[in-house]
């Protein structure tokens, strides 16, 4: 009888273990997500020249709220393709005119060191809100190369 206690007892326990982990738990919260939103990256390169005489080379990108889409305003099915090098942004050429003007009145150090392309960032962002209807909730500079 005691050898089959020994059996048993585990085997009960495992099987309330079981119910309990698959039944009665509660499931575990997913983690919120560290970007919330959709990466939207400009596909053509800014290549410009610096308030200090150097150049630099680097990508945009453009955190949007969760569900956005980047396609041309309604239009019909003879809506116009973008041109070559530009993405579906409606209006992704003031959005390159507002970055192009902020980093061009800046110097080599606002975009080598990290508190400066904050800045820069920042800029860009306030001028998107103020100067454009594109609801960009963050702006990211990618592939920064200054000369």
């Amino acid at each position: 009888m005691k050898s089959k206690l020994k059996i048993i007892i585990p085997l009960a326990l495992l099987i309330a273990g079981g119910a309990y982990k698959f039944v009665l738990a509660k499931p575990p919260i997913a983690p919120p997500p560290k970007i919330a939103g959709e990466v939207y990256v400009l596909p053509k390169d800014f290549l410009l020249n610096l308030a200090d005489g150097k150049f630099a080379k680097l990508g945009v990108g453009l955190i949007f709220k969760e569900g956005f889409t980047a396609a041309p305003a309604a239009g019909g099915e003879a809506a116009a393709a973008p041109p070559e090098g530009y993405g579906l942004l409606p209006q992704e050429a003031v959005v390159r005119d507002i970055v192009t003007d902020v980093v061009t009145s800046a110097k080599a150090k606002d975009l080598t060191t990290s508190k400066g392309r904050e800045h820069l960032k920042k800029r860009i962002l306030k001028r998107l809100r103020k100067q454009t209807d594109v609801k960009a909730e963050d702006v990211l500079l990618t592939d920064i190369a200054v000369q």
